[in-house]
């Protein structure tokens, strides 16, 4: 072999060993999808609220809640259900999603006959009331009493199904118990026991029992015979004032009108057994087969005449 031949068999043998030339143009790098060129969110703990994450797009303007109030929340929160409300007493609400069910028709706080107006239902009676019952008259006395020894008789008892009523003066009984003001110094004609005693044995007090003076039995009147005894319940209008007692104490057999001290004090009239009462529009109005036991307990007596008074008042006839 010539020594030109083996000069280019080694170059032909260096070309065949040399790395083959790159390409004119570079290649470009791989484009991964969107969703790759974002690291993966981690897993959130159990039972925990996880957020999407945020969009990038552009927030929409500020929603106007069903209660009118801004809010920077994106329309899409809106239709989540708003959180459970607590009130003031604790008890649990509707979600705000609910607020347009209809709401329940109020009740009243305590329920009472159909048919009977409320306001009527709960007022307590007036002088009003009870007058308007007793306008007429139907007597059930045999004759006519006194309001004053010595005065014409012009008083009759009168009678409905429910009570007996006269309308007269008041002279102030001040007789039972002693007490600082009705004793034998304070009252010339008085007397320390009285016709229907307390529960435990003693006469009542005039100073601290509302109660009213019925004549004794006699040929014109026995209060007896009509449902009326000691303890029984009474309804004195004056005026405009009505205060309840009970049947207290007998008087002469012929006069009428009379009342313990603290009966006329609690209407406003004098109670002075010498010079104290009125001399007329008084209407004492006792509910026949009535009794407050203890004789004596006066809020008994206010209890049973505030609803005997209404029955009365909201009967026929």
């Amino acid at each position: 072999m010539s020594r030109v031949q083996s000069l280019t068999l080694a170059m032909a043998g260096v070309a065949l060993l040399a790395p083959s030339a790159p390409p004119t143009t570079a290649p470009q790098p791989r484009t991964e999808p969107a969703a790759r060129r974002t690291a993966p969110t981690p897993a959130a703990p159990a039972g925990a609220r996880t957020d999407p994450a945020p969009r990038h797009v552009t927030p929409p303007s500020a929603v106007t809640t069903p209660d009118g109030a801004p809010t920077d929340e994106p329309a899409a929160r809106l239709t989540d259900p708003a959180p459970a409300a607590t009130t003031r007493a604790g008890t649990r609400t509707e979600p705000a999603a609910r607020l347009t069910d209809p709401a329940p028709a109020a009740t009243t706080p305590a329920e009472a006959p159909a048919g009977e107006p409320a306001a009527r239902r709960t007022a307590p009676v007036s002088a009003a009331d009870l007058l308007a019952k007793v306008r007429t008259c139907v007597p059930v006395s045999r004759g006519r009493y006194r309001e004053d020894h010595g005065a014409k008789a012009t008083v009759p008892v009168c009678g409905t199904r429910d009570a007996v009523f006269w309308k007269a003066d008041m002279d102030i009984d001040c007789d039972g118990r002693p007490g600082p003001r009705c004793n034998a110094r304070t009252d010339p004609y008085f007397s320390s026991s009285t016709a229907f005693v307390q529960s435990d044995g003693r006469p009542l007090s005039s100073e601290e029992t509302p109660y009213v003076v019925v004549p004794a039995p006699s040929t014109v009147w026995n209060h007896r015979s009509h449902g009326v005894r000691g303890g029984s319940v009474v309804a004195v209008v004056y005026r405009d004032r009505v205060r309840y007692g009970v049947v207290g104490d007998t008087g002469p057999a012929d006069v009428i009108g009379e009342a313990s001290y603290a009966m006329a004090e609690s209407l406003g009239i004098d109670p002075d057994p010498r010079g104290g009462g009125t001399p007329s529009g008084v209407t004492y109005i006792v509910f026949r087969n009535s009794r407050v036991t203890p004789i004596e307990d006066h809020r008994a007596a206010v209890t049973a005449g505030e609803r005997l008074a209404r029955r009365f008042v909201d009967a026929d006839g």
